[in-house]
């Protein structure tokens, strides 16, 4: 009886000796903030370009270096990090819930052999950490969309938000508070497509190119399996995107919202702005969305490595 013990326990051991949940979970929400430090003027650029042309006006921004350029001359070198404090807020929510629960499940579901869940799994993992999370941080992301917009409109019409909390705060006293989750059905939808495209062609990439042969599981790895990922989650997620930003940040007018819902976004998209407007500003979005999601994971990776180093090693 001992004898048989002695292996389940030593199996129970190792499998013991993985990080905490809440370690996850701080993990997940520390590498995105850290992504989105760098990446929150390409994010600002992805905004302001996916309202321009808005109700079939002229075009603000014929390019995404345009954009950048005229950014930086209107609203000098801090203009361009407007909303920093909102991104990071949005990654302290909506990164933290998505990754934790992602990693949670996918350790879940993995074999006892270690054989990892296959892509349509991973997919079904990604959708579901995904409208969590997103739910979670819709009140950051629409305070994020309309700090990043207010520099594009007359001084007498922008709403000067100072920081996100001060947004949150204006927007539950002028607006109520179920503004906070306007466009979160939206929301949750473009987490399901960019989840299910993003993590688990991530988890697949990587898969692939370690059994190629070719790569080690290293920072290498991780930023070609983050770069492929990358573009597959802009392609499939940019239709959805640009009917997020546009409804969080509507206005109001004679009492009626500018959008009924995500839907009539796109109709009125293709109406007056064009089919492929749908994938307007797709540099800045992939621009934006690639090193993000190169950052994140690497900087995911290497806290990972680091914690099973100094606390799980040995």
């Amino acid at each position: 009886m001992a004898a048989t013990a002695s292996p389940a326990a030593g199996g129970m051991d190792a499998k013991a000796r993985t990080s905490p949940k809440s370690v996850k979970f701080l993990f997940g929400g520390l590498a995105g903030m850290g992504a989105t430090v760098f990446v929150q003027p390409l994010d600002l650029v992805k905004n302001r370009m996916q309202l321009s042309g808005e109700g079939a006006k002229t075009r603000e921004y014929k390019t995404s270096i345009h954009a950048l350029t005229s950014i930086l001359k209107a609203e000098g070198l801090r203009g361009i990090y407007t909303g920093l404090s909102a991104g990071l807020l949005r990654q302290a929510t909506y990164t933290t819930t998505r990754l934790g629960i992602y990693t949670v499940l996918f350790e879940r579901l993995t074999g006892a052999d270690g054989t990892p869940p296959g892509f349509l799994l991973k997919a079904v993992i990604g959708m579901t950490a995904g409208a969590t999370g997103a739910f979670v941080g819709t009140p950051a992301e629409v305070a994020l969309i309309r700090m990043t917009a207010d520099g594009r409109l007359p001084p007498d019409q922008r709403r000067g938000y100072k920081n996100v909390f001060n947004a949150l705060v204006r927007i539950v006293r002028e607006e109520g508070v179920l503004t906070l989750w306007r466009g979160c059905i939206p929301t949750m939808a473009r987490a399901v497509v960019v989840n299910a495209a993003q993590l688990a062609s991530y988890s697949q990439s990587k898969q692939f190119l370690l059994d190629s042969g070719y790569f080690s599981d290293n920072i290498l790895c991780h930023f070609c399996a983050s770069m492929i990922s990358g573009l597959v989650t802009t392609a499939a997620s940019m239709p959805v995107d640009i009917a997020k930003t546009r409804i969080q940040n509507m206005r109001m007018i004679d009492g009626k919202p500018e959008y009924k819902n995500g839907l009539d976004v796109l109709v009125k998209v293709v109406r007056y702005e064009g089919f492929f407007s749908l994938w307007k500003g797709f540099t800045p979005y992939y621009a934006r969305l690639g090193p993000h999601t190169v950052l994140t994971f690497i900087f995911l990776e290497q806290m990972n490595k680091a914690y099973k180093r100094l606390f799980l090693s040995g």
